[in-house]
């Protein structure tokens, strides 16, 4: 779901931009990386414009073990450390926001070190994580990381002209999501 309204009209380009909205109210602008036409409906490839970021919980027992890091994606718990973890991206000249469908921050990322990267498992694929910074809150040791791979969103125009999520996990998407990505590449 989106506030934005396609314009058949006007064709897509390079810097074209769109927000997403998500059931929250949130907001998410987005750049349009690559568009699809099939069967009366335009697919698009969305890639946030600002920074993704992710906030791990690390186990209290275990201290430097990245298996015990914990994802943190409950509202409620990114709500209560939020602060802190902006006060934290702030000093690294970083605006941390509480968007739609992922945390972002803008601004320009600290130059990339390999011993500033770990790999985590999440949701069944491994992730390579750049540590940005960490922190305390309530005695909870957090870390501030963003991916290394762009984090991609595919959605859909339905026929109000407006911008819908569609899961890249859905059979019947994969040849569109192929599609998309490899018209990107040859780019």
């Amino acid at each position: 779901m989106s506030s934005f309204r396609f314009n058949p009209e006007n064709e897509l380009d390079d810097e074209e931009k769109v927000t997403l909205t998500d059931e929250e109210g949130r907001t998410l602008k987005c750049y349009v990386e690559n568009s699809l036409d099939r069967e009366d409906t335009t697919y698009v490839l969305l890639m946030p414009v600002d920074t993704p970021i992710v906030i791990l919980a690390w186990d209290k027992e275990k201290d430097e073990e990245f298996s015990d890091a914990i994802l943190i994606e409950d509202s409620e718990e990114i709500e209560q450390v939020f602060a802190d973890a902006k006060a934290v991206l702030a000093e690294l000249e970083l605006t941390l926001k509480n968007t739609a469908y992922t945390l972002t921050a803008s601004g320009e990322l600290p130059p990339l070190e390999d011993e500033e990267v770990i790999t985590l498992e999440i949701e069944a694929e491994e992730e390579e994580l750049q540590f940005l910074a960490s922190f305390y809150s309530q005695d909870q040791r957090y870390s501030i990381y963003t991916p290394l791979s762009p984090l991609l969103f595919l959605a859909k125009y339905n026929e109000k002209g407006e911008l819908e999520l569609v899961s890249p996990d859905d059979q019947q998407m994969q040849p569109i999501l192929e599609e998309l990505l490899f018209e990107e590449i040859e780019e």
